[in-house]
This record gives structure tokens, C-alpha cells and sequence, in this order.
């Protein structure tokens, strides 16, 4: 489908999000009275320091055996964009998958897929991201209040798969607290030059007594965007990306009740979304397997297809997707003797999209599922304080159509965790342990499969002098397979390739070791980690044959090791002015020879941030290396350099509201980049020269 086509009026199951919201906001305005806002939107610097929510001990940054970020605040502002992976792309050791605009997901230290949770104040997000690149996560970034990102297997209290690592996405979408005047939120509008992006988001909580009502809602309009000069598509140099639009309403409505010892709320969150899909390659229908090679076309025959192209007729297929989700969160208080607090945390999803091409559907993801967790934390015992709890989910997924390369799955999982700190002197020790049970089955097949692993935890940080902290941790975690490596059996011509899955694959067991160094005082602050992670039974997609492009993927099995070092450095210069050196790098290697595809590339960066009154400003140089240490039939992808510039004022209304102005500008020398992370590098390059101007109120 074109981009032109794109505009077509939604079916009527994609009523527009933000319906619903409008009459939420009207009920939590009523019964509140006027009042002032006395807050500014950089307050953050005035609370207390940052807690790390995903810790599971709500533990601040600096207690933590591994490195965590945390964005929050005007920092986030920032580095918002239109999804959680392009967000979150330039922290050390992040990356994301980048499929055009619309679908990117989180790459922590090379390990993407389902090695990498991502959360909603920790319960777990069931879309279909885990199941393919092109397949968006429903996290909205301009909603998020807080953006937590723990590496490593340490975040195993969050499953058996969490072995790369955890994003949480924090929000306010269920009141954890009635507001003091009666009411609060905050409202933004923004636009880029890129995409031709237009963006609006809103947040209103009110309530009175012991009841309080949340609403929030973000539309968002963006083109196909455009790309640095001298892209050569389809045999001519083009600037903008075909199907690389994305249109996306999402809108929640929250409710709770808040009494002294704690809170209990539900929300009823609806996200819909309509993207293109660049680079799908439609001349590899009818492609097949004879044993370990490709066929494609007639057997003697030529095919009649041109297959370096997306399709005859240049056409973009597109993803139309429908998400609801109602969650129920809580905490009590000192609910019994021994215990200082009762954590839940559900959710039941109902997900769908449908791949439309010519205007017809072709094929139906469903995605349908729950997930309860329940975690008791203990008063000290013996010195030690921590946590046990008890996670169970369930998901049924189907494919139905034309790329209906998965057969219908119903996977099962319970978990059992226990989380405990004991803190002496200068240190902080910290061990965790889980117990898992996985249990996957194939329904057309009638195939079943299960797993049980056990992962352990030991860390510890030790503040040997005032400033100055050094963590470690050694982590051994098991990781099931996941339906899509065991069940996976046809053409998946979104990342142009054929896909095996092996009914006979074991668990992962993944060995980290991870130590970090600090300084967290004075002009010179820094912080820098040296991980190596070793995987026996790694499981990847083993490329056996290659066909004008095509690939055919089995997933197999082999030990595996990932070694890498990231880190910053940042030097006051003056009250005004601080400069930063920041970078990463990751090496993934075969034990028994080889590398692994679609590692991230060695990256550098120096970035200059000043402040002068109401004034903030940064300006930045990354410089990404070349990535030639490439798999077998990958391609090397050449490296680039960016220059990003951002700019805020904060000011006031004369009623006390605080508002802000905020401009940055990606990509200025407007550089024709690749991302090797990503399967359609060379069909959807990084967006060229983008300036995006925004404004928030906070009320």
C-alpha cells in the first residue's frame, strides 16, 4: 500500500483513542476549585534522589550492584521520541532494532527480542514485539513520568527471559495519591521537521477524599520521513522512506482508591496505531525449503520476480493495530506483622494488528493474555530485608494469513522469587533467586514443550571512600525458549527471511559477571562498566542459505559469549558549563567460531551542556564506528557521525503555572546513516536533519 493509500479512514473497530478520555476529564474536573501552581517542570532537581522502582527494593541509582539509567524529568523531555527504542538509542550500551518509524525496540548490550523485558510499573507489556522487529511496542513515550533501564541478568526477579535486561516504563495512568488542590496534570504540543511530525499529549488527575481519577491521552501524525542525501532506492536516489508514516491515539482512564496505609486502582488504557513497512519484499511469495536450501519460484522455472524489490508495484504494506489493556495495581501498607508492605501488580491484554495490503488484510497477529504478580516485602531479619513474590502469566497468540509463520500458541508461565539486601558498614550485599516454569504449546501441531530453570544473583557495592563506589555481581539465569524459536515454520517476508524453529530446544543459561566503578561527587562525576556474559544453548537465528536476499533462518543452538564496556565522564567546568565523554562497545562471539548478527557498532560521543537562568542547552558529537565484525551473510555497515543540539526555557505564567519551550535538532549535517541493529537497514536508513520544537504545561 502507498502512503498516499495510507490515509484511508480507519475500520470501525479503530474508534480514535482519545474518545473515552474526553468524558473521563470532564468527571475528574468535577468538584475541584481553583488553585495555583506553585511547581516548575525542572523541579526534579529538588527532590529527593531518583528511586529505581524495577529494583525491586526501591533502591536509589547509586545503591545499585549494576548500572541502572533513569530518565525523569526534563531530561526525559529530551529524549522522548516517537518509540520507546529510538528514546532510548543514545544511552551507553542501549540501541535499538529500528524499523522504520513506527516499530523500535530496545537493544540492551546486543541481546534484543524476549532476553529483554519491557514493563509497565512492572507488569509485564504482552504485544507482539517480542515476536518481530516490525512489530511495535505500545509503551507511549510521552506519558512516561519515569523511564528505569537495569542491564544485565540481575533483573531476573522479572522472569527467566529478563537474562539481556529490563526497560520499566513508569506512569501516572493509576493515582497512587489524591491531590492536595484537588487536581493536577499537564498538557504539550509538538512538531518536527523530518516527518512532518504533530504531536499532542495531556494528563489530568483530580479527586477528592479518598477517591481520585486519572486521565491521559497522546495523538500523534507523522509522514514518511526524510532521509541524508544520496540514499539509492530501487535503483535511484530518493530522500524520504516509503511507508515509513506513523499514526498512533493512545488514551487511559484510571481510577483509585488512596487511604493512609495505601492505594488500590484499575486503568483501562486503548492504543491504536496505523505504520508502514518498509522494505517488505513481496517477489519472495512462493519461496520453499528443500532440506537446508531455498527454492523459489517453479521447480526449473524462473519465478518471474524481481526480488531486490519490495514488490511490483513498489507498494508498503501496512500495520493497522488495536491494543487494550486494563491493569490493577496496589499497595498496602504494613499489612501484617513481619511485613512492611503488599504489592500487586495485573493485567489482562487484548492485542491485535493486521498487515493491510492493496487495501486487503493479509494477515492477523491476535494477541490475547494476563499476567498477576505479587510481592511481600519483609521487615529485617537478622539484618537482612527483601522481598519474595510470586509471578504467573498466560498468552495465546495466533497468526492468520498470507505470513501466518507461527502457528497458534498458548504459553504458560509461574515464577517464584525472593530478593534480600543485607547492608554492613560501606556495604551492600544483595542475592536473589527464582525458580521458573515454562510451558509451551503448539495447537495446530498438538506439540507441547516445557521448561523449568532456576537463576541465582550475588552483588554487592561498596562506598570505599566518600564520592567514590565499586559494584560487582555474578549472575547465573536460565531462559526458556520462546513459542516463535520452538514453532516458527515459513516466510516472514517483513525481514525477508524464512523461519525454523527447533521443538527440541533447551533452556539458555546465561553466566554475567558484571563491575562497575563510580564517582558520583564533586566537578569530575563518572561511572563505567565492564560486563562479559557467557550463554551456554544461546539460541539465534542460524542463517543456512541466501537467496537474492532472502534468508533461511534456523533457529539453533550454541554456546556464546558477550563482552563489552560502557561508560561516561562528565567534568564540571564552571557553574555554567559541563562537558561529557561518553561510549560503548560489544563484542558477541560463537565459542566454537563465528560471530553473532546485528550487533551494535562501537560508539563515541562528546556533548557540551550549559545552563545561564531560565536557559538549558546541550550540543553533541557521536561518532558510530563502522561495524565489520558481521555473521555470515551479513554485510558490513559503514559508520557515521552526528551532530545533535537541544535547547529549553523554563518559565512562569504570572498565576504561578509554570510552563516550557523546548527545541533540539538531531542529525544537523544531515548525515545519510544505517543502523546495523536494524533487518531492513538499507530499505529505511536513519532519519536525516530533524528539528522538533515542543511546548509543556504543567497545572
Amino acid at each position: 500500500m502507498t502512503h498516499q493509500s495510507s490515509n484511508t479512514t480507519r475500520s470501525a473497530r479503530h474508534l480514535p483513542a482519545l474518545q473515552p478520555v474526553a468524558l473521563a476529564a470532564i468527571l475528574a474536573l468535577s468538584g475541584t476549585g481553583p488553585a495555583h501552581a506553585q511547581a516548575t517542570l525542572s523541579s526534579a532537581a529538588s527532590l529527593p534522589p531518583v528511586t529505581v522502582s524495577a529494583s525491586g527494593l526501591q533502591l536509589g541509582v547509586n545503591d545499585m550492584t549494576t548500572p541502572v539509567t533513569v530518565l525523569e524529568g526534563d531530561e526525559l523531555v529530551r529524549r522522548r521520541e516517537a518509540t520507546l527504542g529510538e528514546t532510548l538509542n543514545s544511552e551507553p550500551g542501549i540501541t535499538s532494532s529500528h524499523f522504520g518509524a513506527g516499530a523500535s525496540r530496545p537493544i540492551i548490550r546486543g541481546m534484543d527480542g524476549p532476553r529483554v523485558k519491557v514493563l509497565s510499573d512492572g507488569a509485564e507489556l504482552h504485544d507482539a514485539s517480542t515476536i518481530s522487529p516490525d512489530h511495535a511496542v505500545v509503551a507511549e513515550p510521552l506519558l512516561a513520568t519515569q523511564i528505569e533501564v537495569l542491564r544485565g541478568p540481575s533483573a531476573l526477579v522479572y522472569g527467566n527471559g529478563a537474562v539481556g535486561g529490563v526497560v520499566n516504563v513508569l506512569d501516572g495512568k493509576i493515582p497512587t495519591a489524591v491531590p492536595q488542590k484537588g487536581y493536577e496534570g499537564s498538557a504539550e504540543l509538538r512538531a518536527n521537521s523530518g516527518a512532518r511530525e504533530k504531536a499532542g499529549a495531556f494528563s489530568l488527575t483530580g479527586g477528592t477524599g479518598n477517591l481520585a481519577v486519572h486521565v491521559e491521552g497522546v495523538a500523534r501524525d507523522a509522514a514518511d520521513y526524510r532521509v541524508g542525501p544520496g540514499w539509492l532506492h530501487d535503483g535511484h536516489v530518493d530522500r524520504k522512506v516509503p511507508g515509513s508514516f506513523n499514526r498512533t491515539d493512545t488514551g487511559s482512564v484510571g481510577i483509585s482508591w488512596v487511604g493512609s496505609s495505601g492505594y488500590l486502582g484499575a486503568a483501562y488504557t486503548r492504543q491504536t496505531a496505523r505504520y508502514g513497512l518498509p522494505g517488505h519484499n513481496h517477489g519472495f511469495e512462493g519461496c520453499h525449503t528443500h532440506g537446508n536450501h531455498l527454492h523459489c519460484g517453479s521447480h526449473g522455472e524462473d519465478d518471474g520476480h524481481d526480488h531486490g524489490h519490495e514488490d511490483e508495484h513498489g507498494d508498503v504494506p501496512v500495520v493497522d493495530l488495536r491494543s487494550e489493556r486494563l491493569d490493577i495495581r496496589g499497595e498496602l501498607r504494613n499489612p501484617f506483622a513481619g511485613f512492611s508492605a503488599l504489592r500487586l501488580r495485573a493485567g489482562i491484554t487484548d492485542y491485535v494488528h493486521d498487515e493491510v495490503e492493496d487495501g486487503a488484510i493479509s494477515t492477523t497477529f491476535k494477541n490475547k493474555a494476563y499476567d498477576t504478580r505479587i510481592e511481600l516485602q519483609h521487615e529485617p531479619i537478622a539484618g537482612f530485608k527483601g522481598v519474595i513474590g510470586l509471578q504467573t502469566s498466560q498468552r495465546k497468540f495466533s497468526a492468520e494469513g498470507e505470513e501466518a509463520y507461527v502457528q497458534p500458541t498458548v504459553t504458560r508461565k509461574t515464577g517464584l522469587f525472593v530478593l534480600e539486601e543485607y547492608l554492613w558498614r560501606d556495604w551492600r550485599f544483595e542475592a536473589a533467586l527464582r525458580h521458573d516454569r515454562q510451558t509451551a504449546e503448539a495447537q495446530t501441531s498438538g506439540i507441547e514443550r516445557s521448561h523449568n530453570g532456576t537463576s541465582a544473583s550475588l552483588g554487592a557495592v561498596w562506598k570505599f571512600t566518600p564520592g567514590y563506589q565499586v559494584g560487582t555481581s555474578f549472575t547465573r539465569a536460565s531462559r526458556a525458549p520462546s513459542a516463535e524459536e520452538l514453532y516458527a515454520k515459513g516466510l516472514h517476508m517483513a525481514t525477508s527471511t524464512y523461519e525454523r524453529g527447533n521443538a527440541n530446544l533447551k533452556s539458555e543459561i546465561s553466566q554475567n559477571i558484571d563491575v562497575s566503578l563510580k564517582k558520583t561527587s564533586g566537578d569530575t562525576t563518572f561511572g563505567v562498566s565492564v560486563f562479559r556474559n557467557r550463554i551456554n544453548n544461546y539460541i539465534y537465528g542460524r542463517t543456512l542459505d541466501e537467496v537474492d536476499g532472502l534468508q533461511l533462518l534456523q533457529y539453533s543452538q550454541a554456546d556464546a559469549t558477550f563482552t563489552g564496556i560502557e561508560g561516561q565522564v562528565r567534568q564540571r567546568l564552571n557553574r555554567n558549563l559541563g562537558i561529557t565523554l561518553f561510549g560503548d562497545t560489544v563484542r558477541a562471539k560463537l565459542d566454537g567460531g563465528g560471530l553473532l548478527p546485528r550487533i551494535p557498532a562501537t560508539r563515541a560521543g562528546v556533548r557540551l551542556d550549559a545552563n545561564w537562568r531560565a536557559w538549558e542547552g546541550q550540543v553533541e558529537w557521536v561518532q558510530v564506528a563502522r561495524q565489520n565484525r558481521v555473521a555470515e551473510f551479513e554485510s558490513a555497515t559503514p559508520g557515521y557521525g552526528m551532530l545533535n543540539l537541544g535547547v529549553s526555557y523554563n518559565g512562569q505564567f504570572s498565576s504561578g503555572t509554570p510552563w516550557q519551550v523546548y527545541l533540539k535538532a538531531n542529525n544537523l549535517t544531515d548525515r545519510l546513516a544505517y543502523a546495523h541493529t536494524s533487518f531492513i537497514k538499507n530499505a529505511a536508513p536513519l532519519m536525516g536533519r530533524n528539528v522538533t520544537l515542543g511546548v509543556k504545561v504543567a497545572f
